[in-house]
């Protein structure tokens, strides 16, 4: 062995373009093995799986899942993609769940053409293009919920959110608007005036300027689903003018609340409010806003065609709200002339300032700005964000500086003030999950969290007591009764900012505070995250910020903020 060993290397040395040529033809043969087994394997069949192929008519039979293929790896067990296929949403209509699963969990950049190409093979089983249509900011085409993506929008996805929210059809317009709803009220245009590629897929058409391009869902369960958010909003008592309140009604002899939610929802109005066999659907208004609360048992009229269900009186109305989005307070534009004043929206981080931003542009109709520059929120929507805050464009400017220079540089300001174990917290979730995410455990249970509240805690108390002392006009607003009662405190941040306060409007805001930057309730953790030493610190904070709002003849901190 080891003398033929020798002449083979003699071989080589005496003529090397051999040995090239031989290594070259070595790694051209692996090369064949390696990209034979990722593409030409054949996924395994088992008995019964054959037999059911074989008496399967030949266009029926089911074709390898492209999403499956690895290079290098063949193709997965039979089975095995069901557990990792990618949830396309239960609208979608398909024969079976292998149909749908077709649409699955694609790997590698190779696989995108072919992802792109099942996609629009199957798009006439989960969304009909219907059309380019003209949107008018005043009177939307598509009346339901919308929300906006300035850096990822797809059509899928647009899709996909209107008809986890049971809506009939989904349009995309300006190339990161997306706009839900029942029905379409508006004309339809010129295909190439829907002419802008969607920020998150080149290769698709997102509308345009003020057009829309609008799909038909098709949704699975479809009358099942249409109402399953419909939120309870109390019992109330009748308003004196039914006919201007609530504007629409119908007699329902079997009244149930499905029934009610259903028709106001194809009214296209967000409320829906059950008077025994009547059913009639409105807005929130001055004359009928949802305020003032009767004793729930002055409605306990049994719905005649649901048995466990409460269907109201001719006097005290049982009221839900729809799906259906207020569009009164989603218009938002830059101020139409350079603003005089500089107004701060101050406050420390995880104060909820995102959150009054969101309040402050529905209730005002003007775009918020920003000290700083965030990416995440202007492609969310907050269209301020990319101004200069000096610009005069904003009808306020978030901040959280503390500085002496940074205060005076603002004519007035509403300062935001939040409960310190609460702001911390959020802070904490923002800074280690992003502005709607949660920080892991290990951050909490590492030195992470005891070195932030350790840096933080003395900065919410100096930052309040900053504003106060160095702020031109400052208005105090408690995070707590803001969320408590939106309707006022709003109304008096409206005022400081110099708009006419429209009440109809504020009541349009309160049926959709939340927005897409309020976390739902910060994360429940299995322990109390602050030690007896750092409720001692903060409460020390706590009271030095009390004295201070009192000595200004202000409304001291609420009693939650003490500590357990």
């Amino acid at each position: 062995m080891a003398k033929l060993w020798f002449k083979f290397q003699r071989y080589f040395r005496r003529k090397p373009v051999r040995f090239f040529t031989f290594l070259a033809l070595y790694l051209t043969a692996g090369s064949v093995v390696f990209l034979h087994s990722g593409f030409g394997g054949q996924p395994a069949v088992s008995q019964s799986q054959a037999g059911a192929a074989a008496g399967a008519p030949a266009e029926d039979a089911e074709l390898p899942f492209l999403g499956d293929l690895h290079v290098g790896r063949g193709f997965r067990e039979p089975g095995e993609a069901s557990s990792i296929t990618r949830r396309y949403g239960p609208w979608f209509k398909g024969k079976d769940s292998n149909e749908r699963a077709k649409l699955g969990d694609y790997g590698g950049a190779w696989s995108r053409a072919l992802k792109g190409r099942l996609v629009r093979e199957k798009e006439e089983e989960r969304a009909k293009y219907i059309g380019c249509y003209l949107d008018d900011t005043q009177s939307r085409a598509l009346r339901g919920v919308s929300f906006f993506d300035y850096k990822k929008m797809t059509v899928f996805r647009c899709q996909d959110n209107c008809a986890e929210r049971g809506y009939l059809y989904a349009g995309l317009e300006f190339g990161a608007e997306c706009y839900c709803g029942h029905k379409i009220q508006a004309a339809n245009v010129s295909e190439a005036e829907c002419d802008m590629e969607c920020k998150g897929e080149r290769s698709n058409v997102c509308g345009g300027a003020n057009r829309l391009s609008i799909y038909r869902l098709q949704l699975a369960q479809e009358s099942a689903r249409r109402y399953g958010s419909a939120v309870f909003r109390g019992c109330f008592r009748r308003p004196d003018n039914l006919s201007l309140a609530l504007p629409v009604t119908a007699a329902m002899l079997n009244m149930s609340v499905d029934k009610c939610v259903d028709f106001c929802t194809g009214k296209e109005y967000p409320l829906a409010a059950l008077a025994g066999t009547a059913c009639h659907c409105g807005f929130p208004t001055t004359r009928f806003p949802l305020h003032e609360r009767e004793d729930e048992q002055l409605c306990a009229q049994k719905c005649s065609a649901e048995e466990f269900e409460s269907c109201g009186t001719p006097s005290y109305f049982i009221v839900y709200q729809t799906q259906v989005q207020d569009n009164r307070c989603m218009d938002r534009r830059f101020l139409p002339a350079k603003s005089k004043q500089l107004i701060a929206l101050a406050s420390f981080p995880g104060a909820g300032n995102t959150w009054a931003r969101h309040l402050i542009e529905l209730a005002t109709g003007f775009y918020t700005g920003s000290y700083y520059f965030d990416g995440s929120l202007y492609n969310k929507g907050f269209k301020g964000e990319r101004d200069h805050w000096r610009s005069g464009r904003t009808i306020c400017i978030k901040t959280h500086e503390s500085g002496q220079k940074e205060i005076e540089a603002f004519d007035a300001a509403i300062l935001l003030i939040r409960n310190p174990y609460k702001a911390l917290m959020a802070e904490f979730n923002r800074k280690y999950g992003g502005h709607i995410g949660f920080a892991a455990h290990a951050h909490w249970k590492g030195r992470e969290w005891p070195e932030f509240v350790k840096n933080y805690a003395p900065w919410w108390a100096t930052h309040t007591l900053d504003w106060l002392k160095f702020g031109k006009k400052v208005l105090v607003v408690h995070f707590e009764d803001l969320k408590q009662d939106l309707f006022v405190q709003l109304g008096r941040m409206v005022h400081l900012l110099g708009v006419a306060v429209h009440e109809d409007r504020l009541l349009c805001v309160e049926s959709q505070k939340d927005g897409n930057f309020k976390r739902s309730g910060l994360r429940k953790l299995e322990y109390d995250p602050y030690t007896a030493d750092m409720q001692k610190t903060i409460s020390a904070y706590i009271k030095m910020v009390d004295a201070a709002l009192k000595g200004r003849n202000l409304t001291g901190v609420p009693d939650a903020y003490y500590p357990r």
